[in-house]
């Protein structure tokens, strides 16, 4: 038998036991868990049962942010082994639609993304003991690196990305806000592109200490003091808050570009459009990533980063509810993992 941990509803988790050990198909891979990250969005689902417009309706196994040790591997499967560790790239694009044809594969019109609601049936994620994957979504990883930090590849594929999509930032002042783990992995991803000040705005100290560790050169309050306004070239909301887009509406420069890598409410908000005509900003969305995540497990693999000082806690599966609870606690944490010690 194997342990999951399953959202039935908001506040509504639990443990079950599931059937291990079924045939594999040929391509097939069947992994034990190494770590998996609590996500902002798997903490939206626990505490409210919907992240935006994607709604539980019917139990959903969270989790798509992990690493695994290969247990068994079905007779074609040519890439992986018995006992490696595996980076698991939790996007399963169809590879023919129009965006997966013209190289914007993270916008499938027929995406399986684990762990999520965004679909019905929904797609199952990886927060249990032993899950089955495909061969094409694992890359093999055998430098000296911890399970748990190949489990952020995922988060820092959403970093690069949304620096992707902000453009040419060699040089530029960036602005983030929110030092949450997405932001603190944008602040990575500028600093690899080459910005030349990165700035982070949050209304949580823990959070900026954690941003100031990753790389940022100012770190500001959000809700103390003065504004900001016009002092950045680009900016990149990572917060899911309508007080931070404000915050980026004002602070980035005539000409400049926001990149909205947050969910913000389903509900809406109130979009100043005049503030973009006349002041010539491009607003763009960053949504999951595509090619990025095989640059973030380069990145990791080759310690050109070091993400261990957002790596917070991690508990065993068995522990799950204490886990998200920590997880949704910033005063205390930033990335809580969940990891499977058998």
């Amino acid at each position: 038998m194997s342990l999951t941990c399953r959202i039935h509803g908001a506040r509504d988790l639990r443990l079950e036991s599931d059937s291990a050990g079924a045939p594999l198909a040929p391509h097939e891979v069947e992994l034990r868990l190494g770590a998996a990250g609590i996500c902002g969005s798997d903490l939206h689902y626990f505490l409210h049962g919907k992240v935006g417009a994607f709604v539980i309706r019917e139990p959903l196994i969270p989790g798509h942010e992990a690493s695994g040790i290969v247990l068994r591997v079905g007779e074609a499967v040519t890439r992986v082994a018995p006992g490696m560790k595996v980076a698991i790239n939790p996007s399963h694009p169809c590879g023919q639609c129009d965006y997966c044809r013209g190289g914007r594969d993270n916008l499938c019109r027929n995406m399986r993304f684990l762990g999520s609601a965004s679909v019905y049936p929904h797609v199952q994620g990886m927060f249990r003991e032993r899950f089955v994957m495909g061969e094409r979504q694992l890359t093999a990883v055998d430098e000296d690196i911890s399970l748990g930090e190949i489990a952020c590849a995922e988060p820092l594929s959403i970093g690069l990305h949304g620096v992707n999509r902000a453009g040419n930032l060699l040089g530029k002042t960036v602005l983030v806000t929110g030092g949450g783990t997405i932001g603190c992995m944008s602040v990575i991803a500028a600093r690899l592109a080459g910005a030349a000040h990165i700035i982070v705005s949050d209304i949580a100290d823990r959070a900026l200490t954690m941003a100031a560790q990753v790389g940022a050169d100012t770190c500001v309050r959000a809700d103390t003091g003065e504004p900001l306004a016009d002092v950045a070239d680009v900016a990149i909301e990572a917060a899911g808050s309508p007080a931070a887009l404000a915050t980026c509406l004002s602070a980035t420069r005539r000409g400049g570009r926001i990149v909205q890598v947050g969910t913000l409410p389903a509900e809406g908000v109130h979009f100043p459009a005049n503030n973009i005509m006349a002041r010539e900003l491009d607003y763009v969305g960053a949504f999951r990533a595509g090619v990025e995540f095989d640059w973030a497990v380069s990145y990791l693999r080759t310690r050109k980063v070091d993400v261990r000082p957002l790596m917070s806690a991690q508990l065993p599966l068995e522990r799950a509810a204490e886990a998200f609870e920590l997880a949704a606690d910033r005063t205390r944490s930033t990335k809580v993992q969940l990891v499977c010690e058998s």
